[in-house]
């Protein structure tokens, strides 16, 4: 960012390159709409270019990125929760990123293949079902990979706040998928 700062158009392409991917899993998974994911994305680079001279090197890149998008993520709810009706840029069955890829092996059986669909599925399905705080953080530190320092910075909450929210996360998360416990115990 300081190269940036400097006149270094390069340095934003590889600000871009490094960041861009793991800020669309987070907008995503906020919003659960690729379009709208994209969009946010677009719009949080976008931002960093016209507010570069404001960024303080006090705090990390990586913090001031995800404050913006989680921002814009939180816009963009705002917005859907007053539109009537869908969007036209809605695509019928489009996919997005999913949060387990590594789960199924090339080499399975049928059953297990099977089952690591149905264990995504589920997986998927529970962390889109906690409360959007906690969702919220777990996304952060999961799929981000950021530290609660900077959780709590992006979510403008204390620290032990966020880790209360990932904790109460991880424990509905574990309550939720309990059937699959046996399953994880038998893989080891």
């Amino acid at each position: 960012m300081v190269a940036f700062q400097g006149g270094d158009r390069a340095a934003f392409a590889l600000l871009v390159k490094r960041h861009q991917r793991p800020l669309f899993n987070f907008a995503f998974r906020h919003l659960r709409d690729p379009a709208a994911a994209e969009e946010v994305v677009q719009d949080a680079f976008l931002r960093v270019v016209r507010s570069a001279a404001e960024f303080e090197h006090a705090s990390r890149f990586a913090t001031w990125l995800y404050t913006i998008a989680r921002n814009l993520c939180i816009d963009q709810g705002r917005k859907r929760a007053l539109r009537r009706h869908p969007s036209l840029d809605e695509g019928a069955g489009t996919q997005g990123p999913t949060l387990g890829e590594r789960i199924a092996d090339p080499e399975a059986n049928v059953e297990r293949a099977a089952t690591a669909a149905e264990i995504r599925k589920r997986v998927l399905a529970a962390v889109d079902a906690l409360p959007d705080d906690q969702r919220e953080v777990f996304l952060l530190r999961e799929v981000s990979d950021l530290p609660f320092r900077e959780i709590a910075q992006v979510v403008g909450a204390p620290e032990n706040t966020v880790k209360s929210r990932m904790r109460y996360a991880l424990e509905r998360l574990q309550a939720t998928l309990s059937d699959f416990e046996e399953y994880a115990r038998a893989l080891r």
